[in-house]
């Protein structure tokens, strides 16, 4: 469980195909605060740390991604596709008694979205996704998703559009400081949103 706000921005080091997609991350954690077996949210995927080690000041972590989470995300797919050198979102599972400053997050993706435009306003940059035709029903305007692991609240919704403004500090943050359209990002609907439509369903039927 998460709560989609980035922790650390990490960095591909290396990929391997080896039945599932082996990867390499470094990072700004302490290697002896990351355990075996434990999840970490990678660019709002959650993935199982197999083996780690220090890294500099910090660490590196190894993930297995199977063919479903590939199949989901963006990790083989468009300008921002996971190689070496990437940068990435990272968030720690959420622990009794931490602050939920953004919303639950399971780290199980959807689908992929796209960005459309993106546009200053202010000293915030407004951003046009494009959801998925079977996700675009999910979200509403004032709700949240998370996109690429970070919790986000919906400006508005147009159809399988919707806008979401970034403030400087998300930008500095996070990875949505380097983001071009046409760029292709993990979107989790939000579980709230999920459960509701299909009460709807449910008393529709």
């Amino acid at each position: 469980m998460f709560t989609g706000i980035i922790t650390d921005i990490g960095r591909i080091e290396s990929l391997e195909d080896r039945g599932d997609l082996r990867a390499r991350i470094v990072c700004h954690y302490q290697p002896e605060s990351i355990a075996l077996g434990a999840s970490i949210a990678c660019d709002g995927i959650c993935l199982t740390v197999v083996d780690l080690g220090p890294y500099g000041d910090g660490a590196w972590f190894d993930v297995d991604i199977s063919a479903e989470t590939l199949s989901k995300t963006n990790v083989r797919h468009g300008r921002t596709a996971w190689a070496p050198g990437i940068g990435i979102n990272l968030e720690r599972a959420l622990r009794l008694g931490d602050e939920l400053g953004g919303h639950v997050v399971s780290g199980h993706v959807d689908g992929v979205a796209e960005i459309v435009s993106v546009k200053p306003e202010g000293d915030s940059t407004r951003v046009t996704f494009r959801a998925p035709d079977e996700l675009a029903r999910f979200i509403a305007p004032k709700g949240s998703v998370a996109l690429n692991g970070t919790s986000l609240t919906v400006n508005e919704v147009d159809g399988a559009e919707f806008g979401v403004n970034f403030i400087p500090h998300t930008k500095t943050e996070t990875t949505w400081g380097d983001i071009a359209p046409g760029d292709l990002v993990n979107l989790e609907i939000d579980t709230l949103a999920r459960y509701v439509a299909r009460l709807a369903e449910y008393n529709a039927a």
